[in-house]
């Protein structure tokens, strides 16, 4: 069975991103959502690929998590400075038209211009 990508925005994601992509009828949850600000890079990496969410981010520790081998749901990274609320929006909605969940497993993405 092909499941849909699903999003995990952490806390230094724009809440404006979660909105616009609900609006698109894309299933995301916000750290604020689960009452999780201030828990650790770990913890929410490890709690998204429990929960088969693809974590986003501008955190670059979550890179090095991944590098150490630290299995996981897939990783979106922009760069907050870098990458406007619209470019995350458009990027996240064609990784959710062209992936499926399994094909972002251990997965990292880095945000582009679309």
């Amino acid at each position: 069975m092909v499941t849909k990508v699903r999003f995990y925005l952490d806390e230094n994601v724009q809440i404006a991103v979660a909105e616009q992509l609900r609006r698109r009828g894309i299933e995301v949850l916000t750290v604020r959502d689960l009452n999780m600000l201030g828990d650790t890079d770990l913890s929410h990496l490890t709690r998204a690929a429990r929960m088969g969410y693809v974590l986003c981010t501008h955190d670059a520790d979550y890179i090095e998590l991944a590098a150490s081998g630290t299995e996981h749901a897939g990783i979106v990274f922009g760069q907050q400075h870098k990458h406007s609320i619209g470019e995350w929006i458009a990027f996240l909605e064609l990784i959710h038209l062209v992936y499926n969940a399994e094909d972002m497993i251990n997965l990292v993405e880095y945000v582009k211009p679309i």
